[in-house]
């Protein structure tokens, strides 16, 4: 994957993400069959942008940091397909919100 990003960057405040997997299995043990999945709304950041420019024209930084676990909104996001793999666009602005460790 690592390759994939050397020709691949965000502009501005684009945020690159890759959804996690869907639970496939419950905790109880029991299989989910696919089309009884939910949509996954987290993601893992993989690549940003430098961030946009403000009004006074300084550069805003994005606000998530690579290897960030990321909330999304449900609908939304451009799927870009890098290496046979698929990875989602945001503006750093749809991103609901980050997960803390």
């Amino acid at each position: 994957a690592g390759k994939a990003f050397r020709k691949f960057l965000p502009l501005f405040d684009r945020v690159l993400v890759e959804r996690c997997a869907a639970e496939t299995v419950t905790k109880g043990g029991i299989m989910i069959p696919e089309k009884s999945q939910g949509k996954v709304l987290q993601a893992t950041v993989v690549a940003v942008g430098s961030g946009a420019r403000g009004k006074d024209g300084e550069i805003q930084p994005v606000s998530v940091k690579v290897g960030e676990k990321v909330l999304l909104p449900e609908y939304g996001g451009t799927k870009i397909v890098l290496e046979d793999k698929d990875y989602y666009l945001f503006r750093d602005g749809d991103i609901l919100g980050k997960y803390l460790d």
